[in-house]
């Protein structure tokens, strides 16, 4: 081998690793400018409804929400949240609220924000609303719960309390601490 072809050997050589150390300092780059800390977001549903069956896979409830959101810890968050009973239940009850959290491996919804929950045919087979800013409720049971601040109407007739725990189904209510009420006859 002549010493001029040794040489552009050589240089050749020195060409391709200089631009394979140069591409490769790229993609280090980019992979950087690239890698960030990706939270795991789940799904999250605009306009959603969710379907809660019964153990023979017939309809129970309904959820609608405008907004609903699965975190990173498997809970969903729903915004503008519907709840309503199926009418082969047979119970007449519709929940609503501004905000709902629904927990992975627990039959609880926890509403918050002007929870209020309807009914014509509620306590004493009269018209019911129940009014309160907090109220767990299994959807699946028909239990509502509340520790805050509760209202509510029965025909007439107006109670708050502070606290209070009731069956939808079988249209039974427990007020837990400071009652209070109007009744009209």
């Amino acid at each position: 081998m002549s010493p001029r072809s040794t040489i552009l050997l050589a240089l050749l050589i020195l060409v391709a690793l200089g631009s394979w150390y140069l591409s490769r300092k790229n993609v280090t780059e980019i992979e950087d400018e690239l890698s960030y800390n990706v939270e795991h977001r789940g799904y999250y549903l605009k306009s959603a409804r969710i379907l809660g069956t019964g153990p023979d896979g017939s309809l129970m409830y309904e959820i609608e929400a405008v907004h609903a959101e699965q975190r990173a810890d498997g809970r969903i968050e729903f915004s503008d949240v519907r709840i309503e009973y199926s009418p082969e239940s047979n119970v007449p009850w519709t929940v609503d609220a501004d905000m709902a959290t629904l927990y992975p491996h627990q039959q609880r919804v926890l509403l918050e924000g002007h929870v209020r929950a309807v009914s014509e045919r509620g306590f004493s087979e009269s018209a019911t609303e129940i009014r309160t800013q907090v109220l767990e409720l299994n959807p699946e049971t028909y239990i509502a719960e509340t520790d805050e601040r509760v209202q509510i109407r029965i025909g007439a007739r107006s109670l708050t309390a502070t606290g209070m725990l009731a069956s939808l189904n079988d249209n039974w209510l427990e007020l837990k601490s400071n009652v209070s009420g109007k009744f009209v006859p």
